[in-house]
């Protein structure tokens, strides 16, 4: 790494983070692309950005804890479901090629893209009704899936799945998928570890500088509009889908 890669890497690493923290994503979708950008492979890319991953969602996850930001229980079931799920899918990884990965991350995108909303503003007595424990776990899981598999903690995917299917406010959804990302993450980290996969200096340089900016934003999301929450991770989403899948063709083309 040189210091032109330092450069690019600090302030993006602020970026991803202030979006992490506020949008409960992870940053993987920062980071992943941003890997293969300075020249990292598919898979080490993937790796790194789950080494990432783990400080800036846990920065965004201890704020919302100490704020009492989500119940105890709905934490406990969707944080669970994604460490188990994360170490079972990060066993796949190896056995599937790049540019496999990066279509995978693309359609993961477009599905966001194509289902996020803002909440319908339910009261708090119907929040409580609505956090069906078995279906956070099942969220969980995709959490895992995202997070041990692709590397991208699975936020941008979770976001939606508990908007829609489980009908939780946005805010609180951004919280539990924060966390539930942070769990994903260690779990798929270990097993990268244990295989030798990624760079882990580099993605916790990367993740160090990106909770600064995720505790930082994750206090703010009180502030910002269930609809403008929605309105930028729609945009998002559009946006990683056209870069990733620009690579994941060139890469399936051998350019």
């Amino acid at each position: 790494m040189v210091l032109w890669d330092l450069l690019v890497l600090v302030p993006l690493g602020l970026l991803a983070g202030g979006l992490a923290g506020l949008l409960g994503i992870g940053g993987g979708l920062i980071f992943s692309p941003l890997l293969l950008w300075i020249g990292f492979s598919p898979h080490d890319a993937l790796a790194t950005s789950a080494f990432a991953i783990v400080p800036t969602s846990l920065s965004g996850t201890l704020t919302h804890l100490f704020a009492k930001g989500f119940p105890v229980r709905a934490g406990f079931s969707i944080g669970v479901a994604a460490f188990i799920s994360a170490l079972l899918f990060s066993k796949v990884g190896p056995f599937v090629s790049g540019w496999q990965l990066l279509m995978l991350q693309v359609l993961l995108y477009l599905a966001v893209a194509a289902t996020i909303r803002a909440d319908q503003g339910l009261a708090p007595t119907q929040l409580k009704s609505n956090l069906f424990l078995p279906g956070l776990g099942a969220v969980g899981v995709v959490a895992g899936f995202a997070g041990g598999l692709l590397g991208v903690g699975g936020g941008l995917l979770m976001v939606p799945l508990l908007l829609n299917g489980l009908a939780v406010p946005i805010r609180l959804a951004i919280r539990l998928s924060t966390l539930a990302v942070t769990c994903s993450a260690i779990a798929a980290s270990l097993q990268f570890l244990s295989e030798g996969r990624g760079s882990p200096g580099m993605g916790l340089l990367l993740g160090g500088v990106a909770a600064l900016a995720a505790q930082w934003s994750a206090s703010r999301l009180e502030r910002v509009s269930g609809k403008r929450l929605a309105w930028m991770l729609r945009m998002i989403s559009l946006l990683l889908a056209f870069f990733i899948g620009r690579q994941a063709l060139m890469l399936a083309l051998g350019r």
